[in-house]
């Protein structure tokens, strides 16, 4: 596979009557904008603004000049309408944030600057704890993206979710694109799998789109293999804030924090407060509570690994993903169940942080870590470690999927595969994932514990890679080409 996206010429569409997102929504829309309205969580509300007749936005601009060939009669440059999970937290909303942030910001440098963007939650269901937490640039971005006026007839739509949630919706999603595949001028599907294959379906509904991003020559290959259209498979990478995850920027958050898994007896908080390795050596992993993130993989390395002499500590950010928060009790399960047997001198100490930290506050947590851990089972991209990476942390990531776009000697710890597993349960039964080496990953941990210099220079590395490949501007460039390449065509077509 190439290591820049392949220059496409994108099929064009017939020319179509005008259709004006804010006063023609479909029944669906206008249901779902109703409902919206009474929400708590303001981005909703945004959606309801955005679907509501408004004659202060659709008055037009003034007319820009004849030139100007990306312009309508009336001087409106064409739209880019980009919809996305905003408000839910997790993968596909924070890469979407970078996208419609990055663009945003380098319109003053001539990058997509003949182009307006608007963006519609899309997708997962909001979470009102992510949209608080969200820093108050993101909000107010979010506030006037989400009211910008958008022209669906001649808008290129971008689909950020998972295939499922594309028109028509497997669940209660607002509709992408929102009146099906006919009105918008074209049509992007964004999206990435974990595991060596896409399923019939969504190959089916990939091809209904008039192009699908994925993030990596990973992807690449399996949605290829798997039956999409050649022809529409562009790779545009995703970017990370490294000015926002900046280590010199923040200041570490103290710890301890949450509470002790592994402790002697876990209702002394006196031991949990006095006895925690809060200024040890401290491994940090962020990640939803599933089979596929490894966590499973993770605490039997490092319990088997380390023992209560040793001064270190695993901090776990965990979210709840389709189960309850019982965490410290999933982790004892797991551990009187397996063969680990406890050390002569005591376990070494888990933490799991039971607070929710902000997007705000994660550099500092990250700040707070010598360390990034994530034995991964698949990964789309991997967000939290692309953060880490950032904040100059050396990672331990499984070298499979996603993070082969970015991860290599140089600037971390690639954890070897023993072996490709089937996937049992689920959507994905069949499918085939990573099953990472245990025995590796107890010999990264021993070797970053132990050389905590040669983790630093890793981290240096793994920094300036993510600033040089990787930073908003760049990307940035990356997808406004692809937007260009589309407008230009659809143009074509128009004249």
């Amino acid at each position: 596979m190439p290591d820049s996206p392949p220059s496409q010429t994108p099929k064009p569409k017939p020319k179509r009557h005008l259709l004006v997102l804010l006063t023609a929504p479909s029944l669906l829309a206008v249901a779902l904008a109703v409902v919206f309205a009474t929400s708590t969580n303001p981005l909703p509300r945004l959606l309801h603004l955005l679907f509501r007749p408004s004659p202060s936005l659709l008055r037009p601009p003034e007319p820009g000049p004849l030139a100007d060939t990306s312009r309508d009669a009336a001087g409106r440059p064409p739209c880019v309408l980009w919809m996305a999970p905003f408000a839910s937290g997790g993968g596909y909303c924070s890469e979407a944030w970078s996208y419609v942030a990055s663009l945003d910001a380098n319109v003053a440098a001539d990058v997509g600057a003949n182009f307006t963007l608007a963006i519609a939650h899309h997708g997962d269901l909001e979470s009102p704890e992510f949209w608080h937490g969200l820093p108050e640039q993101s909000k107010n971005l979010a506030y006037r993206l989400a009211t910008a006026p958008c022209e669906l007839s001649r808008a290129v739509v971008v689909c950020h979710s998972e295939p499922g949630a594309w028109y028509p919706p497997m669940y209660e999603s607002l509709p992408c694109p929102p009146t099906g595949y006919d009105e918008p001028a074209f049509v992007i599907g964004r999206t990435m799998f974990e595991t060596d294959r896409v399923s019939p379906e969504h190959v089916r509904r990939c091809n209904q789109m008039d192009a699908v991003w994925v993030p990596t020559d990973f992807h690449m290959s399996t949605f290829v293999k798997s039956g999409v259209d050649p022809s529409k498979v562009v790779k545009v990478v995703q970017a990370v804030d490294v000015t926002f995850f900046d280590p010199a920027k923040h200041v570490a958050l103290p710890l301890p924090i949450g509470f002790s898994v592994m402790a002697p007896d876990d209702s002394d908080s006196t031991w949990n407060t006095v006895n925690s390795k809060a200024k040890g050596f401290v491994f940090l992993s962020v990640y939803k509570w599933e089979q596929r993130k490894g966590w499973d993989v993770l605490l039997r390395a490092f319990l088997q690994e380390f023992s209560g002499a040793d001064d270190v500590a695993l901090y776990l950010l965990i979210n709840a993903y389709h189960s309850d928060t019982d965490f410290s009790g999933k982790i004892h399960r797991f551990v009187k169940n397996s063969s680990i047997e406890e050390p002569v001198l005591g376990w070494a100490e888990v933490r799991v942080i039971d607070e929710h930290v902000p997007q705000s506050a994660l550099p500092r947590l990250y700040k707070a870590a010598d360390a990034f851990v994530l034995p991964s089972r698949g990964e789309g991209w991997g967000r939290p470690v692309v953060e880490a990476m950032a904040m100059e942390l050396p990672v331990i990531v499984t070298n499979w999927s996603g993070p082969t776009e970015y991860l290599t000697e140089q600037n971390g710890y690639p954890l070897d595969v023993d072996r490709l597993t089937e996937v049992t349960e689920g959507p994905f039964k069949g499918h085939l994932c990573a099953e990472p080496s245990v025995e590796h990953l107890r010999g990264l941990m021993r070797l970053v514990f132990e050389d905590p210099e040669e983790g630093r220079r890793k981290g240096r590395k793994a920094r300036e890679d993510m600033a040089e490949k990787f930073s908003p501007e760049v990307v940035a460039r990356i997808v406004a080409d692809q937007i260009q390449q589309v407008l230009v065509s659809t143009q074509q077509t128009d004249d």
